[in-house]
């Protein structure tokens, strides 16, 4: 299975119920709906999910900047102009100490549609050798008061100059962020987050020109009460998907530095099918590290290059999609869907989801096994509305397509709130998504995003 889920992280999220959006037609809200991706537009209204992000070139020139510029072109994007200081680091996990030039680019308040509970930040990037990336988020309370600036990620594409990394301990008695995760401590207080500003930090090795380029940078934030069961969608889409198949569970014992191995890659596993539908692919000479004996060693990379050091997993959800952004021509988002509607509109529009999803063994039929935590990659819907998936967690690459019950799967993946196989009630992971598309979508595919609010 996967780490994705620890007790530690608390996932209490959004999960509703929106308008039937067949075969790519418009949702209810046509404003909201005929909205471009990559314009920075919020959450369509009447969702309990706002994500927000900044794209455009017109984006990257607001905020506030010092050393930073933006870069004009077909994938308008950040990156570092000037120098605005120098900086040692200490990397927690090697001991090195190194200096690095930095710049920094902090974005406008964006006021939450949905005062939220819990917010997540995910972000597309280029990082070349010399190079890496934080991400920080900082926020005002619905009480007025603000949250000191969180790091909600340091991250490089590869792991030779830094090592990727969640930080851990970062709580001001209110909020606590949980790996990747801002979370309110005590929701029933009615405290929540009104509103926030991320902030940018590029670093390179000094002397250099070197840079990172930002493409995308975001967050999702939501706020919805807890539930263990949420209401039924009614189908109405049949279509499967031609995603390429990978099972985690043949890398079982394969690097173990990596999370134990492949028994509990199932997120870099998911992210590897996803990411080669949209045409991506590696090397030979990316590949060359991988023991040449061992099937499928696009998974092998793809779970070294979406470890997170601190949380000793693959399971961080902004380090997926900023993996899969890694790969020319591909963004990657983290947010939340609402119900297997919103999956229906993506997948009518050519685009797939990887769900996240706790469960018992017997509250999902076929499955064989129960999780703590757990991805899959679902791939269309039966004629009965029943769910298709990639599900890494087979014995083969030949056993990996599932088909699930639409109510089942809907429930385990929606729900805030389960019991484990001990009568505990334990966190559910309110609709979780990551969604990779294009860079450049078709206007059918920009329409589909856009109704399940992303940008």
């Amino acid at each position: 299975m996967s780490r994705a889920q620890q007790p530690s992280r608390r996932t209490v999220l959004a999960a509703a119920v929106v308008a039937a959006v067949a075969s790519g037609t418009m949702p209810a809200s046509a404003a909201t709906a005929s909205a471009p991706a990559g314009t920075g537009t919020s959450a369509a209204p009447g969702r309990p999910v706002d994500y927000h992000a900044w794209t455009s070139y017109r984006d990257w020139r607001g905020g506030t900047a010092e050393g930073v510029r933006a870069v004009p072109g077909r994938r308008p994007g950040a990156e570092i102009g000037a120098a605005a200081g120098r900086t040692d680091y200490t990397d927690p996990h090697t001991g090195r100490t190194a200096t690095w030039e930095y710049a920094t680019w902090t974005s406008p308040v964006h006021r939450l549609a949905v005062p939220a509970t819990e917010v997540i930040a995910s972000w597309n990037a280029h990082t070349p050798e010399g190079t890496w990336l934080q991400v920080e988020l900082c926020g005002t309370y619905s009480d007025g008061t603000d949250t000191p600036w969180y790091v909600m990620g340091r991250w490089a594409a590869g792991d030779q100059d830094i090592k990727r990394t969640s930080v851990d301990d970062q709580t001001d008695g209110k909020s606590t962020i949980w790996t990747d995760t801002f979370s309110i401590d005590d929701a029933s207080t009615g405290l929540r987050l009104a509103s926030y500003r991320l902030r940018l930090t590029l670093y390179r090795t000094p002397g250099t020109r070197l840079t990172p380029t930002v493409w995308r940078l975001g967050a999702m934030g939501s706020d919805i009460p807890d539930r263990f069961t949420v209401p039924a969608s009614a189908p109405a889409l049949s279509r499967e998907l031609a995603v390429p198949r990978y099972s985690q569970e043949i890398h079982k014992g394969q690097y173990p530095e990596y999370d134990n191995g492949g028994e509990a890659w199932c997120s870099p596993t998911s992210s590897q099918m996803i990411i080669e539908y949209w045409g991506g692919r590696l090397t030979p000479e990316q590949l060359s590290w991988v023991d040449p004996s061992y099937a499928d060693p696009q998974v092998d990379h793809a779970a070294r290059y979406t470890y997170d050091n601190q949380y000793e997993g693959c399971g961080n959800w902004p380090f997926n999609a900023a993996y899969a952004a890694t790969f020319d021509g591909i963004q990657g988002v983290v947010t939340r869907l609402t119900s297997l509607t919103d999956v229906e509109t993506l997948v009518a529009a050519g685009i797939p989801a990887i769900t996240s999803q706790s469960f018992l063994k017997t509250e999902l039929t076929g499955a064989g096994y129960g999780t703590s935590g757990h991805l899959m990659t679902v791939i269309g819907f039966t004629a009965d509305g029943d769910v298709i998936a990639n599900d890494p967690a087979s014995p083969s690459d030949d056993a990996v397509r599932r088909v699930y019950l639409r109510r089942e799967f809907e429930n385990i993946w929606l729900r805030t709130k389960r019991y484990d196989a001990t009568g505990k009630v334990r966190s559910g992971t309110g609709g979780v998504c990551y969604l990779y598309f294009p860079a450049r979508p078709t206007a059918r595919q920009r329409k589909a995003l856009a109704a399940v609010g992303v940008c």
